[in-house]
């Protein structure tokens, strides 16, 4: 009964650390706009190209990309890179095996990975890159300590380098400072990651702006559904009253 009290009381608390584990890290705010079809379509773009490569969109087929307006030939020609036909699943060609010895574990699948970091933090931590010579891949992370994903996206970013301030005894990273420009300027790799992130949230749930539309429209009805009943009531109810 202890142990289980025990357990009870660490699974309760669970949530309070992780919160404040993560509340030192600053998140930016993600430009998400699932509105913005042109975001979405060369969002999908970028993740074709630089993620699809290690991680695989399992929950995804290509054919559903015909909702941000593309046609299937688009699709076929400029996003189909590792499949035949529009109704395959976005997967990839390396096995789990290859994955676990080449990067030491098997890159997530990114499906939902919006829903489950959430906007603000991939955003972040797409942009928070930086040379680290004591980590294997060369890279670390303001989000993710110890990342073991490398920068796929750098020579688009540039390489940057931390800046450090002192925070009591430790020395905390202020901000990052770029040292070698990329092929692209900073404000255009911002915004390409924004449009990455928007088509992340998008693919976690691509009904979602659908469903929100049809919930105005059922609480649309219910409020004029609401004001008739209310007549009706009245109207059955008059003499008794």
């Amino acid at each position: 009964m202890k142990r289980l009290k025990n357990f009870l009381f660490l699974l309760a608390a669970a949530p309070v650390v992780a919160f404040a584990s993560g509340a030192s890290v600053h998140l930016d705010k993600a430009p998400v706009n699932l509105s913005d079809a042109d975001s979405l379509q060369r969002g999908a773009r970028v993740f074709v190209n630089y993620c699809l490569n290690c991680h695989s969109a399992g929950s995804m087929r290509y054919s559903r990309l015909q909702d941000l307006g593309l046609t299937e030939d688009q699709i076929k020609d400029n996003l189909m890179f590792a499949a035949e036909k529009p109704g395959e699943q976005m997967k990839i060609g390396m096995s789990k095996a290859d994955a676990k010895a080449w990067f030491g574990a098997n890159p997530p699948d990114l499906s939902v990975i919006a829903r489950s970091r959430g906007a603000d933090w991939l955003y972040t931590y797409l942009r928070g890159f930086y040379r680290d010579d004591t980590r294997a891949t060369g890279w670390n992370n303001t989000v993710f300590d110890k990342v073991g994903m490398p920068h796929v996206m750098w020579s688009l970013q540039g390489e940057m380098v931390p800046v450090y301030k002192k925070d009591g005894e430790h020395d905390v990273i202020a901000r990052l400072e770029l040292v070698k420009p990329g092929s692209v300027t900073l404000a255009e790799y911002d915004a390409m990651v924004g449009d990455l992130v928007n088509y992340l949230v998008w693919m976690g749930e691509p009904a979602q702006l659908q469903r929100k539309q049809l919930g105005l429209i059922v609480l649309a009805f219910l409020a004029v559904f609401f004001v008739v009943a209310y007549y009706l009531k009245k109207e059955f109810w008059k003499d008794i009253h």
